[in-house]
């Protein structure tokens, strides 16, 4: 709950701290950011806000995901955060990009003595993620742009096919913190990718994230987990609309390549997660 994290949570425009008064979050200077009946507050405030995903893409997502098709990445994210120490007793997970804060809670099932933070550009995101868990907060932003969180707060900054902001995930992050990244390797869904004209993975993908983090974060280790999957036509059609890639076709060819999936088909899952520490 947001009340939960006011410790850690600032002010986006002033950097000041924040207080709960029940509807509203407000800092000393009077910037107030209302909460949402579902639980989650807006920083952003309307300023230069983009959309993030749509009801309809975050909609697919927790269809697919409630499916436990991506369980075996839950639970290897939640035994890497459950395995990690810090000196933190009661410790912050921030989720950046975090959607519809599925990974988030299974960290927070794992570990029960900590705190949620979720932050996703999407509001429809949000509100999926405040009602997640329990000790979930979420906030949309931007995570271009400077994290609303208070420097070195933050014992775990988990990033799961999400945007990285190198910089400011090393300021938010406590000196015995840990960055964890999923990242897809070239063998995820490539059965369908094709078919549903997504995009396919960036083959410098490792590079991109080595200079995202070059100077401020250091590589600890990076371990690749990859499963199975059977989906049904419907479950097919789930991935296909779940991520953006599929704005870059027309709909009624999307329609058209999503009729030809009339059968099960079998589909590699493959994710690298990567760990880091602060540098130095």
């Amino acid at each position: 709950m947001l009340a939960d994290v006011l410790d850690v949570l600032r002010c986006p425009h002033c950097a000041g701290s924040l207080r709960h008064d029940g509807t509203t979050l407000r800092c000393q200077r009077r910037h107030a950011f209302d909460i949402a009946r579902q639980g989650y507050v807006n920083l952003l405030g309307g300023v230069g806000q983009g959309t993030g995903d749509t009801l309809p893409m975050v909609q697919a997502r927790a269809d697919f995901l409630a499916a436990g098709h991506y369980r075996p990445l839950a639970d290897a994210l939640a035994a890497t955060i459950r395995g990690i120490e810090t000196a933190d007793p009661w410790p912050v997970l921030l989720d950046a990009g975090a959607g519809t804060g599925y990974y988030l809670a299974a960290a927070l099932k794992a570990r029960t003595q900590s705190r949620g933070l979720a932050l996703d550009l999407s509001k429809s995101a949000a509100r999926r993620a405040a009602r997640s868990h329990p000790r979930i907060a979420a906030a949309v932003w931007d995570i271009w742009r400077p994290l609303p969180i208070v420097d070195q707060t933050v014992s775990v900054v988990l990033d799961v096919f999400a945007p990285r902001n190198g910089a400011e995930f090393a300021r938010v992050l406590r000196p015995d913190g840990t960055v964890l990244v999923a990242t897809p390797t070239d063998r995820h869904l490539a059965e369908i990718i094709e078919l549903g004209g997504m995009l396919a993975v960036d083959a410098r993908k490792d590079e991109r994230l080595a200079a995202t983090f070059g100077g401020t974060l250091e590589l600890v280790d990076r371990n690749e987990v990859t499963w199975p999957m059977s989906l049904s036509p419907a479950e097919g059609e789930l991935v296909i609309r779940m991520g953006p890639s599929a704005r870059h076709v027309d709909e009624s060819e999307l329609a058209n390549r999503i009729a030809t999936l009339t059968a099960p088909t079998p589909v590699t899952a493959s994710v690298v997660l990567s760990r880091y520490r602060r540098s130095g």
